[in-house]
């Protein structure tokens, strides 16, 4: 592994790092890790119930219908394959788990991050390593946790777009934290004038301001990405606070911006919220996707 996986980090870079959209240099690739002949033998030995398979399909609007599939039985280097060929995007969750060696690396990176941003202290993180095809897209959405997207192989272009009520509205994260609907959210592409557009190198990760919507598309050859997201007390205050006010929304109770909540009040909100949720007032309808094909028999 390199001694420094990123090599060298600006004033402007820590001036923006999760303020705004921005990109950085890596050295993550270099591990060896994401080649062709590695990657054959983690798809074989990885657990099947970890793997993420979709395919997506657009309207002319941009508006995405999925499929999910199964693992199935097919080796390593034809699922490697079927990736490169098709339209698909294949999640696999947990790396930083069940892959050791890039666990480590990833636990590195994150490191060096904190060194050169003193106020970057996650208190979790987790990893999904993603492979796709040359016209794989991922549709509009949000992520709750912060994402920090180390692009290993390929070209991707992003669009990111501010978080605020008209991309990202506060009821939704609110349904997103009840897992009363998914990540995914409404998109039109005459939102696209709002966006920034980041091209994404192999070699180099983006990150945004936590809650900024973003939707991806592939743009030459094979891609392959680790997605990390992490949680720091911030932004597990802001999850719990948006739990707890999608509570109170639902008993007619009035809210307040969020941006207009202090980080104390954001710390009472969240204690109340995680008593709520161990209390079960809201029941979850986000449950696990019905997989409509298997690698080897439908695609």
């Amino acid at each position: 592994m390199p001694q420094i996986l990123i090599p060298d980090w600006s004033s402007a870079q820590e001036r923006a790092f999760r303020r705004s959209p921005m990109t950085f240099a890596h050295r993550l690739r270099d591990t060896g890790l994401v080649e062709d002949e590695a990657l054959a033998k983690l798809l074989d030995d990885y657990p099947a119930e970890l793997y993420d398979i979709n395919l997506f399909d657009f309207d002319n609007d941009g508006r995405m219908t999925l499929r999910t599939g199964a693992r199935g039985r097919l080796p390593g280097d034809e699922v490697l394959e079927g990736v490169k060929q098709g339209r698909m995007w294949l999640q696999l969750r947990s790396v930083h788990e069940h892959h050791p060696a890039l666990g480590r690396a990833v636990i590195q990176a994150y490191d060096e991050l904190a060194r050169y941003n003193p106020s970057f202290r996650p208190v979790q993180m987790t990893g999904q390593l993603i492979l796709s095809a040359p016209q794989a897209k991922v549709p509009f959405h949000v992520d709750a946790p912060g994402v920090i997207l180390f692009h290993l192989r390929g070209r991707k272009r992003l669009w990111i777009y501010p978080s605020d009520e008209a991309h990202m509205p506060q009821r939704a994260m609110e349904d997103i934290m009840l897992k009363q609907t998914s990540e995914d959210l409404p998109y039109s592409r005459a939102m696209d004038s709002a966006a920034q557009v980041v091209e994404l190198e192999e070699g180099f990760a983006a990150t945004w301001p936590m809650h900024a919507p973003h939707r991806v598309e592939n743009v030459e050859g094979f891609n392959v990405s680790l997605s990390t997201d992490y949680q720091t007390w911030g932004s597990r205050l802001t999850n719990g606070a948006h739990y707890a006010n999608g509570v109170f929304r639902r008993w007619g109770l009035p809210i307040a911006a969020m941006e207009k909540t202090p980080i104390a009040a954001r710390a009472g909100l969240w204690a109340v919220g995680s008593m709520l949720r161990r209390a079960g007032v809201v029941e979850g309808r986000i449950h696990a996707f019905e997989r409509s094909f298997e690698l080897g028999v439908e695609a």
